[in-house]
């Protein structure tokens, strides 16, 4: 676009802003209450103990409320090792839509097998386009297990 004098102006870009992130929970399993869609967040931690490394992780959840969305809004979850920089051990990508800006989204991602190889710090992450919307720790810890006693007869 030109002004008057021939100067170009510069145009300006509406962005739309990314969707707000309300709650992040890592839990065992989330229910959804099939009539009124309500979820029921079953068994929430944000440790995880373990006698020996790698440890398996049979089933987890990763559960996050979104508003404040625009249309349909690609939104990525991973799950990476603070330890290995860019190590990504989970990621998702789904694209829900947003009818209404005050529409609050449940997202639930189920994950089954996950493999922590080592105890330290992990974190899942969230966002939305290349908006970094926010994160949630999970600590693994190791543990020493109690020893059988001995039977001395």
């Amino acid at each position: 676009m030109y002004n008057v004098k021939g100067l170009v102006m510069a145009q300006k870009r509406e962005t739309v802003p990314p969707p707000i992130l309300l709650s992040v929970i890592i839990c065992d399993q989330v229910i959804i209450d099939s009539m009124t869609q309500k979820p029921s967040i079953i068994g929430a931690f944000e440790s995880l103990s373990a006698a020996k490394y790698p440890a398996r992780h049979h089933r987890l959840a990763f559960f996050c409320q979104l508003t404040n969305g625009r249309g349909k809004t690609k939104i990525t979850v991973s799950l990476v090792d603070v330890q290995e920089e860019d190590n990504i051990m989970f990621q998702q990508v789904i694209e829900p839509e947003f009818s209404d800006i005050r529409q609050v989204i449940n997202l639930t991602f189920d994950i089954s097998g996950i493999v922590f190889p080592h105890p330290g710090e992990y974190r899942f992450q969230i966002s939305a386009g290349t908006e970094f919307l926010g994160e949630r720790r999970i600590i693994c810890r190791q543990i020493k297990l109690p020893s059988e006693p001995k039977n001395d007869r």
